[in-house]
């Protein structure tokens, strides 16, 4: 994956500090920042992982193909990019934009030059008191 370039199909993997592993290559989503210190450790499994609550929402929410559309890269080589995925391998179904689901959530804050709707959702998460603008409350479907 190249900046500029979407990747379509990629194997992704959800690294516990919420960002994603495509092709080998590191990606954080454009416009949030996932804020540390809210761990969740899974003891269903062993060894036990922790991980961000965002990475875990992640991990959950990915069940099939995720499309990304680079917007830039970092000094690291890293991208920051928009990621959308859809439901269980459901290809017709609509598209779920990751950084907005983490947003929904209360798992992620809106940076300065995110999109209007990033700021929105993010305004309206923290009315509601979610995530960590309330308390955690480990269902993230």
């Amino acid at each position: 994956m190249t900046e500029g370039q979407a990747a379509v199909g990629s194997r992704v993997l959800v690294q516990d500090d919420g960002s994603l592993k495509i092709n080998g290559r590191q990606v954080h989503l454009f416009g949030i920042y996932l804020p540390k210190g809210n761990r969740k450790c899974d003891s269903s499994i062993s060894p036990i992982r922790c991980a961000s609550r965002a990475a875990s929402a992640l991990r959950f929410r990915i069940q099939s193909v995720v499309y990304c559309e680079n917007v830039s890269k970092n000094r690291d080589g890293s991208l920051n990019a928009i990621c959308l995925t859809s439901s269980r391998g459901q290809v017709f179904e609509p598209r779920t934009d990751l950084a907005a689901f983490l947003l929904e959530r209360g798992l992620a804050v809106a940076l300065p030059n995110a999109p209007f709707e990033y700021k929105t959702l993010e305004r309206i998460a923290r009315s509601q008191g979610r995530g960590f603008w309330g308390f955690f409350a480990d269902s993230i479907n």
